[in-house]
């Protein structure tokens, strides 16, 4: 019973702080009293929830939230946060890692994501016999819902 009312403990405990601490009004850490930090509490919970049951199911959801949570603070208050399309392929990407860490399943699709993230990322500062890459990326970036529908149908129509 103790394992089951653990995440909901995290949670109370973290949003609970974060609302004593936007009561108290604490000047070091005003950056902090927003939405985003709710995504980062959240995600947190999850986490810490999955690795103390050992019950690992939560870590991919876990990750994903927490990787949101960081991305739209540092893109709301860092001029120098990065704003591309690919940073969530790369969230996704940290999260098959961290899975895998602990199942060893999601290792190839995470090494996948991350690798294709960066060189996405920084795609910008490419020699030039990196071409070819800027014809894929615009027919990714028009033609990305397609994927989707395959991926779909995919999911629908594999045996398990």
């Amino acid at each position: 019973m103790k394992k089951q009312n653990s995440f909901a403990g995290y949670l109370l405990i973290g949003i609970g702080g974060y609302f004593l601490l936007r009561e108290l009004k604490v000047p070091i850490i005003t950056d902090f009293y927003s939405w985003t930090t709710l995504l980062i509490i959240i995600g947190l919970a999850l986490l810490i929830h999955s690795y103390s049951s050992k019950d690992y199911q939560n870590l991919f959801v876990g990750t994903i939230i927490l990787g949101l949570g960081i991305h739209f603070h540092g893109m709301n208050h860092y001029a120098f946060w990065i704003d591309h399309w690919a940073v969530y392929p790369l969230i996704v990407g940290i999260a098959f890692i961290v899975r895998s860490l602990k199942t060893k399943k999601g290792l190839l699709p995470g090494v996948i994501l991350i690798g294709g993230s960066l060189l996405l990322i920084f795609s910008i500062q490419l020699p030039a016999w990196f071409n070819w890459i800027y014809i894929i990326v615009d027919y990714l970036e028009s033609y990305w819902p397609i994927a989707i529908i395959i991926i779909g149908i995919f999911l629908l129509k594999r045996k398990k």
